[in-house]
């Protein structure tokens, strides 16, 4: 009985060193074909939040989910303008309609905006997100500002 037992073992002891061989061609065939990916499902998204920073020199378009995930982002610069070009209203706009464009591929049909700077372009963007048939929930103005700020300088006695 302990022979039979000992054959079986030689047995299993040479079948996974030629097993491995016949792995390893079949694995190199396998690494020169092309691997086909499967299309992920995209995510659909129906509710999210615009982000406009509008700065004195650009302004930056930024959709994102609820959670913070950010679905599409576009510029002034980012949609071809440049140099004082970037700060006109129109610029916003443009910049508004490219990120609604990219947001619209997760299913994005309502947003709440939030407006944030002092840039020329803040409410054009604003008119840019509904031109491309975004709804609107609300728009918020998160401009900081200070609240007095930092303690002044002491006046200089002469």
């Amino acid at each position: 009985m302990a022979d039979t037992t000992e054959k079986k073992v030689d047995a299993t002891k040479e079948a996974p060193k030629t097993a491995s061989k016949e792995v390893a061609k079949d694995a190199s065939k396998e690494a020169a074909k092309p691997v086909k990916k499967t299309k992920s499902k995209r995510r659909l998204v129906q509710v999210g939040n615009a982000y406009v920073q509008a700065s004195y020199n650009n302004t930056i378009i930024t959709i994102a989910e609820e959670n913070g995930n950010v679905l599409a982002w576009s510029s002034a610069g980012a949609s071809g303008f440049k140099g004082a070009r970037k700060a006109t209203p129109y610029a916003a706009q443009v910049a508004a309609e490219n990120a609604t464009d990219k947001a619209k591929a997760f299913g994005l049909e309502r947003v709440r905006v939030f407006v944030k700077g002092v840039g020329t372009g803040r409410d054009q963007a604003v008119r840019g997100l509904v031109n491309k048939g975004l709804e609107l929930i609300s728009i918020n103005d998160t401009t900081p500002f200070a609240h007095n700020g930092c303690r002044k300088k002491k006046s200089r006695r002469v």
